[in-house]
């Protein structure tokens, strides 16, 4: 039986389902629920579906639009994206969403992190960690969508968030969004021998190579993309797919 996770990581702004390239120029690829739907046939591990437009617009979560997608969905979903409070992680949890993803709230309010994990349980809840490298070799932690930095170190701050109590933790790299060059194996290598919770691993993947390599090598738990599961071809056309599970029983441990 397959162990590690493979999850389709879907990029929401506004109505509509896009893909970036480092945080960056989005492109259309869809509408949600659709998408989900054909998520459900292809019977995938779990769906992540994050608002790139929530935080840096500072409005709350669409809820009404994720109530459709989660009524739609028949395998866990983890929602992230404007969230800053108790009250919206309860609406969501009513909604079928099964963990949230706290990202930019996380690092400015390490209170909503510590409290949600203690009503809700660790396990439904997931810290995010965008990272992206300076020119000089070193990671930092940036937020509001890959617009501000902090200068946190992320394996300092994922220690920090796994004392919190989070059940999970997604390291992101803006630097690897939608190049298919790979994942940053020797960032998540650090930051999985440093903290005792799974890591999910996201930014960069273009084969189940990439995938089988980031598992082995940085020992994450789970692997997330993007691009590999809406996009065919060199020239990028619209296509959502997902390997077989007779592929990934066959390659990933």
């Amino acid at each position: 039986m397959l162990k590690t996770r493979v999850i389709p990581c879907l990029l929401l702004r506004e109505y509509g389902l896009y893909k970036t390239v480092k945080f960056k120029t989005p492109k259309y690829v869809g509408d949600p629920v659709n998408a989900v739907r054909i998520f459900n046939d292809k019977e995938v591990d779990e769906i992540l579906l994050l608002d790139i437009g929530a935080t840096p617009d500072k409005r709350e979560p669409n809820f009404e639009l994720i109530g459709d997608i989660a009524g739609e969905c028949f395998m866990p979903l983890t929602y992230g994206g404007g969230i800053r409070s108790i009250d919206q992680i309860k609406r969501l949890h009513r909604l079928g969403v099964e963990k949230i993803s706290l990202n930019s709230a996380a690092f400015l309010d390490r209170r909503l992190v510590a409290e949600s994990c203690d009503k809700f349980g660790s396990s439904s809840i997931v810290a995010a960690i965008d990272t992206r490298r300076t020119l000089l070799g070193r990671h930092e932690v940036w937020i509001d969508g890959g617009r501000s930095n902090t200068k946190e170190d992320p394996v300092r701050y994922a220690a920090e968030l796994a004392k919190l109590g989070v059940g999970e933790i997604l390291i992101n790299s803006i630097d690897r969004d939608g190049t298919a060059s790979g994942y940053d194996i020797e960032l998540l290598k650090r930051i999985a021998a440093s903290v005792d919770v799974p890591i999910i691993a996201c930014g960069g993947a273009g084969s189940i190579e990439d995938m089988r390599r980031v598992v082995l090598e940085a020992g994450v738990s789970a692997v997330a993309a993007g691009s590999m599961f809406v996009f065919h071809g060199k020239h990028r056309a619209v296509l959502i797919s997902y390997p077989s599970q007779e592929e990934l029983t066959k390659f990933l441990p």
